[in-house]
């Protein structure tokens, strides 16, 4: 089983121009993994449309497919929504620089039934430029559905080139265990998002909150070895969500899970102290925070790869 990470995992270093696509290719080699997984949506100080990617100059792209080769890494791109044109244009950039896997996810923001409506013709529309390219792309379960909700997409869409993206812990925000969650998207998995969640307070409120994996209350091992037993994948993509928090995407019981304070969504204390920072504040932080944010989760990246990366020395007998 090979290992990614995808660049979410140091979103702070590319916000603060501390980090680009070249320095994130050569870090995720130095820490011994396998792959890299490049998220193309637009985020503070980062290209408007292409994201940690930079650019779909040709000749820049051709940079990147020869340092992901120089490093013998595989490569995927993470996008957003199913609007057919763009959906096409990152299928060609995929293929430019060398990636066979392009995630994306449903819901932009709008009215998620609709958007859960459309999705399937929207898709269609680019099987066969998927095709052409052997690419597969992935959609995921993205904070707002369900994964019964998910497969009831795949299964109107019904081709070998459209699978899933199994994020382990974005089912939480619809109140969904970890384990249900990949458990009944293993059978359609075509990559992954890697990750580990706990609980915290937020004033009168909850949250979702990323953490290193293996730190926090997702039996990460027990997904893990659903991928591994219970898939046909050949990676697993590390995406150290940390720090962020979410919120509550649907109403208790929607997923299956009806109250916190069990397994998974068992309440902690937030990992950093809220007289420091608010937890809302954890994406962006404020500026007199940047550099100890900064640190924080480059150390927390390091705390998830030697987890996972144990966890396959564990269970897998052979990198493929």
């Amino acid at each position: 089983m090979k290992i990614g990470l995808e660049t979410e995992s140091y979103h702070l270093h590319f916000q603060n121009g501390r980090m680009d696509i070249f320095d994130f290719i050569k870090k995720t080699a130095e820490l011994g993994l396998d792959g890299v997984q490049i998220n193309i949506i637009k985020d503070k100080n980062l290209d408007p449309n292409w994201g940690c990617l930079g650019s779909d100059d040709p000749e820049h792209l051709e940079k990147i497919k020869k340092e992901i080769q120089k490093y013998g890494l595989f490569v995927e791109l993470d996008t957003r929504g199913t609007e057919p044109e763009h959906l096409k244009k990152v299928i060609e950039v995929a293929h430019k620089i060398g990636a066979d896997i392009v995630r994306n996810y449903v819901s932009c923001g709008g009215d998620l039934q609709e958007e859960i409506r459309r999705a399937p013709e929207d898709i269609k529309q680019i099987i066969p430029l998927l095709k052409k390219y052997r690419i597969k792309l992935g959609i995921e379960n993205h904070e707002y559905e369900t994964a019964d909700e998910m497969i009831d997409i795949i299964k109107k869409i019904d081709s070998p080139w459209v699978g899933i993206t199994c994020d382990i812990g974005n089912g939480m925000m619809v109140w969904e265990e970890p384990i249900d969650t990949v458990k009944k998207l293993a059978p359609y998995t075509v990559t992954t998002h890697f990750k580990d969640h706990i609980i915290v307070p937020n004033g009168d409120d909850y949250r979702v909150c990323g953490i290193a994996v293996g730190s926090g209350n997702i039996d990460t091992e027990e997904c893990f070895k659903i991928l591994v037993n219970d898939t046909t994948l050949t990676r697993i993509n590390i995406e150290m969500c940390h720090p962020y928090t979410a919120t509550f995407k649907k109403e208790k019981g929607a997923g299956g899970a009806l109250e916190l304070g069990k397994g998974a969504f068992k309440i902690e204390n937030p990992p950093l102290n809220p007289a420091v920072i608010k937890v809302t504040d954890y994406y962006y932080p404020p500026e007199e925070l940047i550099e100890m944010m900064l640190e924080y989760q480059e150390k927390e990246v390091e705390k998830s790869v030697k987890y996972v990366l144990t966890l396959r020395d564990k269970y897998c007998r052979e990198t493929i």
